[in-house]
Order: C-alpha cells, then sequence, then structure tokens
C-alpha cells in the first residue's frame, strides 16, 4: 500500500527514495527538460501518487499518451528493472480512475466555460486586443450586467456588440469607448476565434468545479485529462487562456484552507510557456499574485515545459518541487540558460549540478524537494519511478469504454441554449419592426376632434352653456322684432 503522506519521486543513486512531505504538495512545482528526457513519464508518476493520496488531479494531454493512466501498467525491459531495484515502490500494475475531457467533445466529454464567467481580462488576452479594444469590451461587459443578458456563448457577446452599434445610448458614460472601429474590430477577432473551433468552448452546461474535486468510492482522487493533442498545435491561445480561467475560478470559489496533510487539487499546465506567452501586463500580474495566494485553499501548481527560463522570474521563485530532466546546451546562450538552471538548486557537495545536466539519461532527473519546515533540501540525482499504469496512450475502444463508464456521462455531453442575449435582442429586434410596420392612422378632422371634445365633461359643460346664450339671444332677437312690427302698425 503506497504511503499517502509523501509524493514519491524514486530512487537516488545509492537506491534510497527521495520524495516530498505530502503536506508541502500545495508550494507548486516544476516538471523540465528537453524533449524526450521523460517528462511526460514523470508526470504520470506524480499523477499516481496524488490520486493514491486522495487528491483530485487535473491534467492537459499534450501528446495524447499521459491518457495511459486510464490502464494498468505492462512493465518489461530497463522499466522492469528499475522496478526491481526499488522494493519500497510495492509496485502493483493498476488502472487509474480517469475522467477524459475535450473542448471539442469528440475524444472526452465536451468541456465548457460562460463568455460571463470567462471575463473581459481574459478575453481580451485570447482575442489579443489592443488597450482601445479592451476598453470597448469591458463597456459592453458593463452594459450586460446593467441590462441583465446573460453572456453565454459567443453568439450572445457579437448580437450585444452589434445592438450596441444602434443603440449606443445603452453605454451611458462609456459611449466614447465604444467607436465604430472598435467595434468592427471586435466583431472580426470573435470571427477568428470562430474559425480555430474555439466556438465550442462557450456555453452551456459549463464546467462545475465540484466534478472535478469529487472522490471515487475508494478515496482515491479522480484523474482528469484534457486532450490538448489538437488544442495546443490549432489553438494554443485557447488552451493556455482555459487553464488561466481554471486556475482563476479556483482561487475565487474554493474557501481558505489553511495548512492541511495533502492538498485538495494539483494542476499540471504541459507547454507551461503558453501561460506567459505575449500575455498582458495586467493579466500576467494577476496570474503571479494567484499562484502565490492559491495553496493556501489546497491548490498545488506545476509547470510543465522545456526550460525553467520559459517561466517568469517572480513564478519560479513560487516553486517548491522542481525536477530537472536533462538539457541540451550547444550555444552560448544555451550554456549560461543551463548555468542559471544549476543555480536553481541547493548544492549538494557529492556532485556538480551543472555537469551532470547535460549528463542525465531518460528517466533520471535532478530533483529539488522541500524539507519539512520547507526549506530547500540539496539536490539529489534521481531514478524517478515506473508508474504503475500503462505507459503509452489507450486505443480508441479503450478511451470509448473510459467514457461510456464514466460518472459524468450524460452530465456534460447534450449542449443546452437557454434564453440569453442573444434571444432577448433578437425578440427586441422583432417586436421594433412590428411597430414600425403597423399602418399610419388619419389626422383626426376639427369636426371630428370638437365631437371628442364636446363628449367630455368639460364639453358637455361649454355645450350647455352655448345653448344658454343661444336661447337668450333668440329671446332677445323675437322680443326685438315684435317690438318692431308692433310699433310700426300704430295709427298716429
Amino acid at each position: 500500500m503506497p504511503d499517502s503522506t509523501q509524493l514519491l519521486i524514486g530512487a537516488d543513486l545509492e537506491g534510497q527514495p527521495i520524495g516530498q512531505a505530502m503536506r508541502l504538495a500545495n508550494r507548486h512545482g516544476l516538471i523540465a527538460g528537453a524533449t524526450g528526457t521523460g517528462k511526460t513519464v514523470t508526470l504520470q508518476r506524480l499523477a499516481e501518487a496524488f490520486s493514491d493520496a486522495g487528491v483530485a488531479v487535473f491534467a492537459a494531454d499534450i501528446k495524447g499518451d499521459l491518457c495511459g493512466l486510464g490502464a494498468a501498467g505492462n512493465p518489461q525491459g530497463k522499466v522492469a528493472e528499475r522496478i526491481a531495484g526499488m522494493p519500497f515502490l510495492n509496485y502493483t500494475a493498476k488502472a487509474y480512475p480517469v475522467t477524459l475531457w475535450d473542448i471539442h467533445g469528440q475524444s472526452g466529454h465536451p468541456l465548457r466555460t460562460t463568455i460571463s464567467e470567462m471575463g473581459p481580462l481574459l478575453l481580451g488576452a485570447l482575442l489579443e486586443l489592443t488597450d482601445s479594444q479592451q476598453s470597448a469590451l469591458y463597456a459592453t461587459f458593463k452594459v450586460a450586467d446593467r441590462e441583465g443578458l446573460l453572456l453565454l456563448d459567443l453568439k450572445d457577446l457579437k448580437a450585444l456588440l452589434n445592438h450596441l452599434r444602434y443603440h449606443p445610448e445603452l453605454l451611458g458614460d462609456d459611449a466614447a469607448l465604444m467607436t465604430t472601429g472598435s467595434s468592427q474590430a471586435l466583431l472580426r477577432r470573435l470571427a477568428v476565434l470562430e474559425q480555430q473551433g474555439a466556438e465550442a468552448l462557450f456555453g452551456e452546461p459549463a464546467l462545475q468545479l465540484e466534478d472535478i474535486l469529487q472522490p471515487t468510492g475508494d478515496g482515491r482522487g479522480r484523474i482528469h485529462l484534457l486532450d490538448a493533442s489538437r488544442l495546443v498545435h490549432e489553438a494554443p491561445k485557447v488552451y493556455a487562456t482555459f487553464l488561466l480561467w481554471l486556475l482563476a475560478e479556483l482561487f475565487e470559489q474554493l474557501p481558505e484552507r489553511g495548512d492541511s496533510d495533502k492538498p485538495l487539487l494539483a494542476l499540471f499546465f504541459d507547454e507551461a510557456h503558453l501561460l506567459f506567452a505575449d500575455t498582458p501586463k495586467a493579466l500576467q500580474e494577476r496570474l503571479e499574485q494567484v499562484v502565490r495566494l492559491i495553496r493556501s485553499k489546497g491548490v498545488g501548481v506545476y509547470f510543465v515545459t522545456q526550460s525553467p527560463g520559459d517561466l517568469p522570474d517572480t513564478v519560479l521563485a513560487q516553486l517548491g518541487l522542481r525536477i530537472q530532466h536533462g538539457l541540451r546546451a550547444f550555444t552560448t546562450k544555451e550554456q549560461k540558460s543551463l548555468k542559471a538552471v544549476a543555480d536553481g538548486f541547493r548544492p549538494n557537495p557529492a556532485f556538480d549540478a551543472l555537469a551532470v545536466l547535460t549528463e542525465l539519461g531518460t528517466g533520471e532527473a535532478l530533483v529539488g524537494t522541500l524539507q519539512e519546515k520547507g526549506t530547500p533540501e540539496v539536490v539529489q540525482r534521481v531514478l524517478v519511478a515506473p508508474p504503475q499504469s500503462r505507459i503509452g496512450p489507450l486505443s480508441e475502444a479503450e478511451r470509448a469504454a473510459l467514457i461510456a463508464s464514466s460518472p459524468l456521462l450524460g452530465r456534460y455531453d447534450k449542449p443546452i441554449d437557454r434564453e440569453s442575449a442573444y434571444e432577448v435582442l433578437m425578440a427586441r429586434k422583432e417586436l421594433g419592426a412590428a411597430e414600425e410596420a403597423k399602418p399610419a392612422t388619419e389626422e383626426p378632422s376639427f369636426t371630428d376632434r370638437a365631437g371628442e371634445f364636446l363628449g367630455t365633461t368639460a364639453g358637455k359643460a361649454l355645450k350647455s352653456a352655448m345653448q344658454q346664450a343661444a336661447n337668450q339671444m333668440g329671446r332677445q332677437l323675437v322680443r326685438g322684432l315684435l317690438g318692431s312690427l308692433l310699433g310700426g302698425s300704430k295709427r298716429k
């Protein structure tokens, strides 16, 4: 039975186990190394250790072979020899509880969020907006909040942008931010996003964090794998932005946990350099802040990349566990980078870390762990323990069987399109068109208007007064006529 209090990594050259206390696993970490040096297998090993300890895992499967976690291993050759040299492993070939996800919904459950949950900052980074375009996007979100318009998918946002072109008064004090150029630029960039297939990312049902954190019946942490083999090549910005959104959502929603014997969740961000490539300053500062603070909420973040230099120094300074596979240094620049990597470890008098970095074989690494008090341990040269699950991908049939037996089957697979900004604005547009289509009424005549007035209380009073005046005048006229007639008939 594995020791759930330790994040076991492997053994040093003398066969002694090397690992780190599980309670320190929320101090984040780094897995780095050149292509083909064993980073993916190391990631697989750590994911198993977390799962055995009851810690949920979310990782991106970049090459499509990390899904081997869902099948039992079959160690042979050098892998079997390494296992034999590590009797402390208590090795048992077994499959792990894996849930497969795919933004396009083809090789796993569809993975979605909404435009509103993504927010203008992350969406602006995804669209690579200028400052003026970003301001226009913020103004659009403010109108949506004020008008009670739900922004769930791309068609909602496009409908609102088009609506504001004809109704700028809705922007209020922000009207100056929404120029014709900014509005058209936003619509063009949304069209490009659709062409990249990102439309599938937005909508409902959106991912619920509790579904990621839910353990299995036997107490193991469930391992969630995002199939990013296609996404990272065709739409790397979409891939990076989703991971940033997931990190931000966890930070916003999870409560403070304080010190704990193990993390709640371990996140593995493969191709981590994409998270920081061309990232706006405001977003990078926000990311650095989240990485620093999220560990108190029980989340450990593990960056997987070729070189530590791919990450900002402010992020590197926050990483407790460092697993560095072999690097190659042929140019002067690469040699300087190599020295910086070696200097990032606490020196071990037994060997020269700089020299060892170029000598490491596949499945070997320089490992810097944390001591019980959280201070860095001296660097060790380590043989990484083989995973108990399969090293290599699942077949299509195995992947389909895993999806069919998933506890989340049917929960996310069918999209829901409820009433949101698009439907509301289309209804308003149709109502406006119907009002304009009504035939114009004729202008009432003077007689009609007089008749309508005379039917009122004031009109009746005026009518009575006029009748009385007419009667009085008639009597006076009759008396005058009679008097004249009578007077004229007198004889002198």
